[in-house]
């Protein structure tokens, strides 16, 4: 869940896939409880858990997993998460944002600040990196779904910004507050997405040098892998070497 662009292909590539998936529905399961927990447990007259339950079923998370977190969450069984998000930098300037639900929130900045000393970068203060992020609506296909032009047309009559498609999948980029009519235009044309959900986009990518390369994949994978976070946005790419080279 971790990085943007060519990075999303490396992890894929890594081989992190099963380890992956368990953390994956953790953090899934978390999201679904906590929407169940804010609001009704009926998805339909709450939005949050509607788009919570379409995530999971979009990475082909189990039925009896889904309806323990709602239960969980509409019981009042759930912890009390808070919401919080982390903002710091990695070698050469790369800007990294760390969205987490925590129930401890000293606990939580402590791994955070941690983790960025350990691995070559610092914590920065909230606003020091998002200014050059995008908040966006992120709604994302398998590439067989259509070609790209199809997707493309379909996607900017539904009011999209943006669509970048590769072999594996059709990434579509809406503005924040159109988020919920492009993703309901779409699901009706293609059905339900894989991933839908708010999300922080890059104005600018930065090209990492080949001798900082991986520090910062292991700085990036390394917050990915605290139990809080849910999400990890950075802003870096890699040359191709550099990703073959990592990914071997």
């Amino acid at each position: 869940m971790a990085g943007h662009s060519k990075w999303a292909n490396i992890q894929h590539r890594k081989g992190r896939q099963d380890a992956k998936r368990s953390k994956l529905f953790s953090r899934l399961s978390k999201e679904i409880t906590v929407a169940a927990k804010m609001g009704a447990p009926d998805p339909a007259f709450n939005p949050r858990l509607r788009l919570a339950i379409a995530n999971a079923k979009g990475q082909s998370m189990p039925k009896d997993n889904i309806e323990r977190a709602i239960k969980k969450g509409s019981s009042g069984e759930g912890d009390d998460y808070e919401e919080i998000r982390y903002e710091g930098f990695g070698p050469e300037g790369v800007g990294i944002i760390i969205e987490a639900l925590t129930d401890n929130r000293n606990r939580t900045a402590s791994e955070v600040r941690s983790t960025f000393t350990k691995n070559g970068g610092n914590l920065g203060e909230t606003g020091s990196v998002s200014f050059g992020f995008d908040r966006v609506g992120l709604i994302e296909y398998k590439a067989e779904i259509g070609s790209e032009d199809d997707v493309l047309e379909a996607a900017i009559e539904a009011g999209a910004e943006d669509v970048v498609s590769n072999d594996e999948t059709h990434t579509i980029y809406t503005a924040a507050d159109d988020f919920a009519e492009v993703q309901k235009a779409l699901e009706e044309r293609y059905g339900e997405p894989d991933t839908a959900r708010l999300s922080w986009r890059p104005q600018n990518m930065i090209e990492v040098s080949s001798e900082k390369a991986e520090t910062v994949v292991k700085l990036v994978d390394a917050l990915d892998d605290l139990d809080d976070v849910q999400m990890v946005y950075a802003n870096f790419e890699l040359s191709e070497e550099d990703a073959q080279r990592l990914a071997g």
